[in-house]
């Protein structure tokens, strides 16, 4: 069975993520580091011949140094809508050229049932 790339709800929570229940009746829920990583714009994802973006680690790497350098929290600044078929994220890190359509997040989703395991 096809499912729906239309929205009938999406929730924004700017340090958490987001949460969108699609008219077919499935949930998705995307964390924002998982969202970041996930940036389809051509130079996150390598188009026009650039490197794809690298995504860092969940746990910094062990190091010599005791003294980390501070890293803030990956935020969402702000979350604007394009058209009736996308979003795009202002992020923390200064990024803000990744058009999240319904599409591409619909096929992103994270959960079990998506990633076929149930």
């Amino acid at each position: 069975m096809p499912f729906s790339t239309d929205p009938e709800h999406i929730a924004i929570s700017k340090s958490k993520g987001v949460k969108i229940d699609w008219k077919d009746g499935h949930r998705s829920e995307y964390g924002l580091k998982y969202l970041r990583d996930r940036c389809p714009c051509a130079s996150c994802s390598g188009a026009h011949g650039t490197p794809p973006r690298v995504p860092e680690p969940d746990e910094p790497a062990p190091s010599a140094n005791p003294f980390q350098m501070y890293k803030p929290a990956l935020k969402m600044l702000g979350v604007d809508p394009v058209g009736n078929y996308a979003i795009r994220i202002n992020w923390s890190d200064g990024h803000s050229t990744g058009i999240y359509s319904y599409d591409h997040l619909r096929r992103i989703c994270p959960c079990d049932m998506c990633k076929g395991g149930v």
